[in-house]
């Protein structure tokens, strides 16, 4: 696993500055600007489920440093809403929505058998405890409704959370994606060469945090 202060950073680079440029079309733009304008309240989720599915997100994805965090349970929950599947599914997994509304109610029994607090309440440890247990298939109360959890935790929760995740402006910005490649698409399609468009690498986080601490010890 490669430490996370490694990892290539893109200063300065905003996905966004190619709204209005050839790299995207009217169709591109339209979706892009949904996303961004995803407020972040519930439009499926009940109060209990909203709590359970924030918290959830931000086990599997931590945003706990990021200036512009992406709204991870609004976009989860857009999907849930909408019902729309990836057109395949685990015939052991019911439909998305019931998939989600069992899987997020078991949780929250799972954790108030353990704990006697639903998985919201609890402390980061054992939150990650009850997700690790989650993944690795160890919850089977009845909640489950025979749903297996292992199952849930690979091809919703994982699934669900992180292409949604990975879908975001914002992301993009941070990995130095250079987001949908319509109309334009890409002319330098070699190992190690750029399209001028692209983001270009200004370091690595480890360095990158340390030329900051130097300019505030200036």
């Amino acid at each position: 696993m490669n430490d996370a202060r490694s990892l290539p950073v893109y200063e300065g680079y905003d996905v966004l500055d190619k709204r209005d440029t050839p790299s995207w079309d009217d169709a591109t733009r339209t979706v892009i600007d949904d996303r961004i304008g995803t407020s972040d309240e519930p439009a499926w989720c009940t109060p209990e489920q909203w709590r359970t599915l924030r918290a959830l997100c931000d086990v599997i994805v931590p945003q706990h440093d990021d200036s512009k965090p992406v709204p991870l349970a609004a976009l989860v929950d857009r999907k849930i809403a909408k019902g729309k599947s990836d057109g395949y599914r685990n015939a052991r997994l019911p439909a998305l929505q019931d998939a989600w509304r069992i899987g997020l109610a078991a949780i929250d029994d799972e954790s108030v058998h353990r704990h006697r607090a639903v998985f919201a309440d609890l402390g980061e440890r054992e939150r990650v405890a009850l997700v690790q247990a989650l993944e690795h298939g160890t919850l089977s109360r009845d909640a489950w409704q025979g749903m297996p959890s292992k199952l849930f935790f690979t091809q919703r929760v994982l699934h669900d959370i992180c292409t949604t995740y990975y879908s975001h402006p914002s992301t993009w910005s941070a990995i130095g994606f250079g987001g949908p490649a319509n109309p334009r698409g890409y002319v330098r399609m070699t190992f190690n060469r750029r399209d001028p468009w692209e983001a270009r690498e200004t370091g690595n986080a480890n360095n990158v945090q340390t030329m900051k601490e130097k300019q505030r010890a200036r």
